[in-house]
């Protein structure tokens, strides 16, 4: 948890008021309660509840105390998610900071994951916003590949459509942009090249554009890209009374693909980086899927503690904290191992303190050896 000042954490609590109708169980035992879930992989309140209590003796040094299960349900389904959708920001930018400083490329991949939230518990609040197949929310996440963590995410509805909530990214001047049909909005296109940004994405099939150019394919890309051109859009209205502001040439790249006998078509607006290059940031994107998967295999955001929207919410985003706290544990530390490998060590040691437990190990041995020394001439 030193990956999360405790001051840094009060000031996003004051700005919330979250305390306000708090006695005793606050949001720092909440948050610290969550994340135990998380780590301990507790797939009940009972269960997290006899857990966290067993390690009395530790909680004096975390600030909290025990926990009660009813009270842990109720602060889930009525106190406010915004506190822990800031601290899970504060931590993107802590996790990433290295990474803005020394990295010359900085390659972002967008998606989105739905989470299936059914039954008896969930059906009021899910069932009029699912799709033919989804019914549940969907968590959409930016993702830095340099540094392997989530540098942005928001929650949507099952039925809203991924490029919607693009909308509400922070664009940043010099960034690559990855993503996918799903983010088919050509003139947010237009915002993120207004914003000094890249992109990289498909081309629908029904695309209508006029060819501009055809660029040489050099000879080590052959066979592997077909054809590279700048293009433009036929149609300064695409249908309607909707109006097309991307009015710049773009990129048309067609990559063969080993397993699909259809090509990809890539989009861009880098005009001047290679065929190769720009294929190999959209193979990049396989990135954040494997992010989803992993939290989904290794967090709990599957099984759920609490049946409001806002008990998912919470669960989700404390998901985020731990993935993000374990991933600051690995870079202060300087672990070579996967992050897989340093949960597991976490989990292992959860209420362990190794610099003491080191320092007393070390202190014994030096007891050890001293009264060993006294003794050698006592049998001789």
């Amino acid at each position: 948890m030193k990956g999360l000042p405790r001051g840094t954490f009060d000031r996003m609590v004051e700005k919330h008021q979250a305390n306000k109708y708090s006695k005793t169980f606050r949001c720092w035992d909440q948050l610290l309660a969550m994340v135990y879930g998380q780590l301990s992989e507790s797939s009940s309140l009972r269960q997290l509840e006899t857990g966290f209590n067993s390690h009395i003796a530790h909680h004096y040094h975390l600030g909290t105390g025990c926990i009660k299960r009813s009270t842990l349900a109720d602060a889930n389904s009525k106190r406010k998610e915004a506190v822990f959708a800031d601290t899970a920001r504060f931590l993107m930018g802590q996790a990433s900071r290295s990474v803005r400083q020394h990295a010359n490329e900085l390659l972002y991949l967008l998606d989105s994951s739905s989470i299936t939230l059914k039954g008896p518990g969930f059906d009021p609040c899910t069932l009029n916003n699912r799709t033919r197949n989804t019914q549940g929310i969907k968590l959409n996440v930016l993702y830095a590949e340099a540094s392997q963590v989530p540098i942005w995410s928001s929650f949507s509805a099952a039925n809203v459509n991924d490029v919607e909530k693009a909308a509400d990214l922070p664009l940043q001047a010099g960034a690559i942009y990855v993503f996918d049909k799903g983010y088919c909005d050509y003139n947010w296109w237009h915002r993120i090249d207004a914003a000094g940004a890249q992109f990289v994405t498909r081309f629908k099939r029904n695309a209508a554009l006029k060819e501009a150019q055809n660029l040489p394919i050099p000879e080590t890309a052959r066979g592997i890209v077909l054809q590279d051109q700048t293009v433009r859009f036929k149609y300064k209205h695409p249908g309607g009374t909707r109006l097309n502001q991307y009015d710049k040439p773009l990129r048309c790249i067609t990559i063969t693909r080993k397993d699909k006998p259809t090509p990809l078509v890539l989009a861009t607006n880098d005009l001047h980086s290679s065929a190769l290059e720009i294929a190999q940031r959209y193979k990049e994107r396989w990135d954040i899927e494997l992010f989803f998967k992993w939290i989904k295999q290794h967090l709990k955001v599957k099984q759920f503690l609490g049946c409001t929207e806002n008990a998912v919410r919470i669960q989700i985003l404390t998901a985020l904290i731990s993935y993000l706290l374990v991933a600051l544990y690995k870079q202060v530390h300087g672990l070579k191992q996967s992050l897989w490998d340093c949960l597991c060590l976490v989990r292992a040691a959860l209420f362990q303190r190794p610099d003491i437990e080191a320092s007393w190990y070390r202190k014994r041995r030096q007891e050890m050896e001293s009264m060993a020394s006294m003794q050698m001439g006592l049998f001789s």
